[in-house]
Formats: C-alpha cells, sequence, structure tokens
C-alpha cells in the first residue's frame, strides 16, 4: 500500500519596491521569482512597474483576487502568485490571509514578503523634495515667500540648532537639523520659480547640490586626490589653500559676513589676520569697552577658544544662576 505525499502548499509573495527608486530597477531574486511564477497580479493599473515587467516578458493580470480564492489557487497543485502591491499595501488582502491564517482550519500556503528595491542612504530626501514643491506651489503663505523674507528664519534656525548642540539633547538636534535643512529646501524651491529678469537665473535643489559636491571633492584632494594630509592641521591647510585659489579675494576680509554677532566678528577677523600670515595691530586703544572686547575676541582666538562659545557658555550658566535664586524665593513680580 502506497501513501500518496501532500501536496505542496504553494506560494503566495507579496512584493514590494520603493517609489524612490526608478521602476524596473529590482533585485534579482525579484525578477526570478516574477518569471517563475505561476501568476503575478496587480490591482493597480497605474502601477511603475507594468511597463518594466510587461516588456521582460512577464504577464500581469489586471487584479487581485480575495484571500480565500489566492489560497485555494496556491495550494492546488504548489502553486505560486505574486503580488505586485501599492505604496499603501493591500489592506483587503493581507487582511484576509490574516484571517484565515489565524482560524486554523485552512492549509495555509507560505506567504513570503519580497522587498523588490530598498531604498538608498538619502532617499527620503527626494520625499522632501516632493513634498516642499507641493507646499510652494498648493500653500498661500509658501507661495508667496521670498528670500528676503524668509532670511530672519535662516538665522532663528541656526542659533536653534547651536542651542541644540550645546545642550547636548540629541532629539532636539535631529528636529533642530530638520530646520535647517528646511531653509535650504525653501530657498532652493524659491530660486526655481525665478523669471531670469535681472541675472536672476533659476537654479534648484539639485544645482544646490551639484555645487557642494564640486566644492567638498575639489577641497578634498587628500580624499579624492593624490595629495597626503595625515593630520587635522594638514586638513585645514589643505582646505584654506584650495579655497584661496577658488575665490581670489583681494582682501582676507572678503567673505566675511559683517551681519554675525559682534564677538563672532571679532575673532573670524583674528583669525583671517593670523591665517593670513599679517601683522595688523589692533587700533588704538580709545579707553572703551569695545577695544577690551576687541582685544579679548583676538586673544582668545589666538590661544583657540571660540570667545562666542565662551560667552555663551558663561551666560548660559549665569542663567542657571538666575533660576535658582529665583527658585529659592528671591524673585518677586514687580
Amino acid at each position: 500500500m502506497t501513501t500518496e505525499a501532500p501536496l505542496a502548499p504553494g506560494r503566495i509573495v507579496l512584493l514590494t519596491a520603493s517609489h524612490r527608486v526608478a521602476p524596473g530597477l529590482l533585485s534579482w531574486p525579484a525578477w526570478q521569482t516574477l518569471r517563475a511564477a505561476d501568476r503575478v497580479l496587480c490591482a493597480d493599473a497605474d502601477h511603475p512597474q507594468l511597463p518594466y515587467l510587461r516588456e521582460a516578458g512577464v504577464v500581469v493580470e489586471q487584479f487581485v483576487p480575495s484571500a480565500d480564492e489566492l489560497v485555494a489557487y496556491c495550494a492546488d497543485g504548489g502553486r505560486t502568485a505574486v503580488v505586485l502591491t501599492s505604496g499603501e499595501g493591500d489592506a483587503r488582502l493581507t487582511d484576509g490571509l490574516a484571517r484565515l491564517a489565524g482560524s486554523n482550519r485552512v492549509q495555509m500556503p507560505d506567504l513570503e514578503l519580497l522587498p523588490g528595491s530598498y531604498d538608498l542612504p538619502g532617499a527620503r530626501l527626494l520625499d522632501l523634495v516632493q513634498v516642499m514643491d507641493r507646499i510652494r506651489r498648493a500653500c498661500p503663505w509658501s507661495s508667496q515667500q521670498t528670500h528676503e523674507g524668509l532670511a530672519k528664519y535662516g538665522i532663528e534656525e541656526a542659533y536653534e540648532l547651536v542651542e541644540a548642540i550645546e545642550a547636548g539633547d540629541r532629539t532636539e538636534l535631529r528636529e533642530e537639523l530638520g530646520d535647517v535643512l528646511l531653509q535650504v529646501v525653501f530657498h532652493a524651491r524659491i530660486a526655481e520659480d525665478a523669471t531670469g529678469e535681472d541675472d536672476d537665473e533659476p537654479f534648484s535643489i539639485d544645482d544646490v547640490a551639484a555645487t557642494l559636491i564640486d566644492k567638498l571633492i575639489h577641497r578634498h584632494p587628500h580624499v579624492f586626490g593624490d595629495e597626503t594630509a595625515e593630520t587635522p592641521a594638514d586638513v585645514k591647510a589643505t582646505w584654506l589653500r584650495t579655497k584661496a585659489v577658488e575665490k581670489q579675494r583681494s582682501s582676507v576680509t572678503e567673505g566675511i559676513p559683517l551681519a554675525q554677532p559682534a564677538l563672532a566678528l571679532a575673532a573670524k577677523l583674528a583669525s583671517r589676520v593670523r591665517s593670513g600670515g599679517l601683522d595688523v595691530p589692533l587700533p588704538p586703544d580709545d579707553g572703551g569697552l569695545g577695544h577690551q572686547l576687541l582685544t579679548l575676541a583676538a586673544r582668545a582666538e589666538a590661544e583657540g577658544t571660540d570667545p562666542e562659545t565662551a560667552l555663551r557658555a558663561a551666560a548660559r550658566a549665569y542663567r542657571d544662576a538666575i533660576v535658582a535664586v529665583e527658585e529659592a524665593g528671591g524673585f518677586s513680580e514687580a
């Protein structure tokens, strides 16, 4: 007496693909599964992968049966059915499969979730560009903003980022980095709307990134070229040398934003004088507070201390001392 071997349970494959990767760029396991499947199903007639599957000779049925029907089909002869899901998935099918699997009344086929493509590092930046583009077109406030109108927010967000760094709050740091990034993407999107009149040439976030990439490669010849830099000091010297060639400045003061905080401005000027090998004495002592602060800033910079950071740390400590006195009962509203 012979015993018939049980039928193979079959296989249901839910194939996902990242919308941030160009359609058709599927993994080799995904292509193998698609070509070997008994049925390939997709309910979305506009799914971006369909033209590429047809080009590869894969027949795709433009519907997805119910979970019961799909399980019955795969159980009959151990067939394989691949369901090409949309970005949101197929809740009807997955809920139905979960229901059947939990009932313990049906021999379930093997269920597999197969990623056909994965996000590359930085892929969410593509989503950010798309979201910003839609906001620029559809939001009454955002659609009217200009570079000049947003300038103050760039300053505010930069200070909030510095505060998060100094506080050591990584959750806040993550959020503030996003706010700074928003300023970059927002300004780049505004620049796309330039008319080209009055030398106002349009550019996009891709142009911004391309300019930055070129700059980074050019200023890191020890990474992308044949130069050697063994220490951080070597790297800084290379950076300053290549930057000087790029800018062709007539003065070491060019490129220093005069609108930055006065203490940071004084330290930056002193730094440029020192790195430029210049011998420029400080202005004559007029006995005023400004000269004293300038002297302190120059001395701090020469000693390797950022005076702006040092003063901010001292001010934060002073703020904490004030709060401590208030909490001890020494504060009363006028």
